[in-house]
């Protein structure tokens, strides 16, 4: 018997990992990444040459840091003419201009050495990033950001567009979609750039949902458990390929020294599930107004509570201190109670601390399967894009809940009554406290050792690179 190794064993696939704008995006590729080189994968990460968020920059810095034996190729993306956008959103932006070029990173990849094994691409750049795999003879597996809900929603945006389903939005009377295979849609779910096939976010996506059908797969950070009757039915989709849950992603390593937690001396010193964790996320401001509101609220409930506060969608223009947001006097009445924060945090650990009891959250996907993950129980108040769509699929997971007459962030301005009351049930409420937790064992059950259902869809993809090696 041969003593030497199998030569397909011995094979390191080499995936080009290509994200889009916002750490919203930018976080699940690099938690991808830190996976894909635990299953001895080499990895080659594509970004942007300028980020629209400071965030980004050192995020994407640090992570290189840790991980010295990623190769890393910066792409630049033509400018787009400010007067050819339908919107001033600086992250709409750079998802028109990074999907717009995203044919062009052919000559960064081609030679690399050893040769690609396979893209894994943003949905937002789907359609060049498609035809570069093609002209390589790799496979392109697209990585969604959001929920298979959603995902669902994107992919039929293109039909939904077309003149009979157009009339249907412009139809006061209509109030949800049908789309084959799934629970109806809420028109008042759909993102409001989503009526207007023009605008410059809605026109990325169609062109992008259109080459989902070329694609060898669609990875997503969710599990089984979580959106179950879902994926069932998307999975029998003859438009769609493949829909391969892999999450939730797990949080990477970053070294000791980068990491600044000056919250954590002040969770530790809290009592087990006696804080509230508000966190927004990395693109939603919200109003001085509603700051207000919320303030009052949180203070009102009675419960101790860690917020990370922003004013700016942008957070190079985040320059307001908390004392003049909030009043010098309501952080001396809360300084015992409360920790308000504006600089970047890890989420993630935040919500593994025992202290955590509950999450006030906008509903971007990360933070869903963060709060699914350790089985927080989540208040949804979406703000925008997929935020809607996303507080249904948790609420009907058993993970949070939703009070709908709050609509869009911006929609209307929620009082500080509204806010301590689903504050203090957020809290109190053991069925909810129940269902929440039994959804983080079945999330840790996904990822466990290599029988969980998400990490044995992840393996069998390593696999079949290595079985096209082979042939």
């Amino acid at each position: 018997m041969s003593t030497f190794p199998d030569s397909v064993t011995l094979f390191q696939p080499h995936i080009a990992l290509f994200p889009s704008a916002g750490m919203g995006h930018l976080t699940p590729f690099l938690r991808l990444a830190s996976m894909l080189l635990s299953h001895n994968c080499k990895v080659t990460l594509i970004t942007t040459k300028s980020t629209v968020s400071l965030a980004e920059s050192t995020c994407i810095s640090s992570f290189l840091s840790t991980h010295p034996e990623i190769n890393h190729i910066e792409f630049q993306v033509p400018p787009m003419e400010p007067s050819n956008s339908t919107s001033d959103d600086p992250f709409f932006i750079q998802f028109e201009a990074t999907s717009r070029s995203s044919h062009l990173i052919h000559p960064l990849i081609s030679s690399l050495t050893p040769p690609i094994s396979a893209i894994f691409s943003d949905f937002v750049v789907l359609s060049g990033v498609n035809k570069v795999a093609s002209v390589l003879g790799v496979p392109n597996y697209t990585v969604s950001t959001t929920s298979v809900k959603f995902l669902s929603l994107m992919a039929y945006l293109p039909i939904i567009l077309t003149s009979e389903y157009s009339t249907k939005l412009s139809d006061h009377n209509c109030t949800e979609i049908e789309i084959p295979g799934l629970t109806p849609l809420p028109i008042s779910s759909f993102p409001p750039p989503f009526f207007n096939p023009n605008h410059i976010f809605t026109a990325t996506l169609v062109e992008n949902a259109r080459a989902l059908k070329d694609c060898k797969g669609i990875l997503m950070n969710s599990f089984d458990f979580f959106e179950n009757e879902t994926l069932s039915a998307i999975n029998s989709l003859s438009y769609l390929p493949p829909i391969l849950p892999i999450g939730p992603l797990q949080a990477y390593e970053l070294k000791k020294d980068q990491i600044q937690r000056r919250y954590l001396p002040w969770l530790n010193n809290q009592p087990e599930g006696s804080v509230v964790f508000v966190s927004f996320g990395s693109r939603t401001a919200m109003s001085k107004d509603q700051i207000r509101e919320l303030r009052d609220g949180l203070e009102k409930s009675g419960y101790r509570f860690l917020w990370l506060l922003k004013t700016k969608k942008v957070d190079k223009d985040d320059k307001e201190d908390v004392e003049d947001l909030l009043s010098i006097s309501f952080i001396e009445r809360t300084k015992e109670k409360g920790m308000v924060l504006k600089e970047w945090v890890n989420q993630q650990e935040i919500l593994g601390h025992p202290a955590i009891g509950g999450f006030v959250n906008h509903c971007g996907w990360n933070s869903v399967m963060e709060a699914a993950q350790r089985g927080i129980p989540m208040l949804a108040w979406p703000q925008h894009g997929d935020q809607r769509v996303n507080a249904e699929v948790l609420e009907k997971a058993g993970l949070g809940m939703w009070d709908r007459t709050w609509g869009w962030g911006g929609q209307r301005l929620v009082k500080q009554g509204e806010i301590q009351t689903k504050v203090f049930q957020l809290m109190t409420d053991e069925k909810l406290k129940r269902s929440a937790k039994k959804v983080g064992e079945e999330a840790r059950k996904a990822t466990a050792g290599n029988g969980g259902s998400s990490t044995k869809t992840i393996l069998e993809v390593i696999e079949l690179l290595k079985q096209n090696k082979r042939s």
